[in-house]
């Protein structure tokens, strides 16, 4: 009996909360912007590697922008699967974290406010670490690694491509 509450407890923390489609939309009041698409630069991919921890795992990577508001729809692995993330971006600080689809076996309360809305106003330090603490979950830790991370390269992404950035790159 108890294995079979362990499995079922465990089974529940998977999900698709939202689709990519409908975080943009929420994001931009209904009015997406045409994705653009940003090519990593040898620099920017070592930058990446260091927060990950692994090579970044594509070389070109679509946002969408609308004035100074940059969104990113990013992956990153949890403990063994990858956790779909929507990131908004705005003026260099985090808006928006939202996961959307959590393939974990534990740690998805990473999706809930109480956790995500830490990361709103956060930005980065010189060295591309968040420039304040998160609050980590008990029994979700490599959930949360995982959002430091995904914060820390959408807002490393949005000052690369952002329009006061005056060496922006983008193609």
């Amino acid at each position: 009996m108890l294995l079979c509450l362990a499995f079922v407890t465990t089974g529940q923390a998977r999900g698709s909360y939202e689709t990519a489609e409908a975080f943009l939309s929420r994001t931009f009041a209904g009015e997406v912007p045409r994705p653009e698409r940003f090519k990593l630069t040898a620099d920017l991919k070592a930058r990446i590697k260091n927060i990950l921890g692994h090579n970044p795992p594509v070389s070109r990577l679509r946002y969408w922008q609308q004035g100074d508001r940059t969104a990113w729809i990013l992956n990153e692995i949890g403990k063994t699967k990858p956790i779909t993330t929507g990131l908004v971006v705005n003026k260099g600080k985090l808006e928006t974290l939202s996961v959307l689809t959590f393939r974990e076996s534990r740690g998805s309360e990473i999706r809930y406010p109480f956790f995500t809305d830490q990361f709103h106003g956060v930005g980065l330090t010189e060295d591309d670490e968040l420039d304040k603490s998160i609050d980590g979950i008990s029994g979700a830790t490599l959930s949360v690694w995982a959002m430091k991370k995904l914060a820390r390269i959408a807002i490393l992404l949005h000052q690369q491509v952002s329009s006061d950035n005056p060496g922006r790159q983008s193609g």
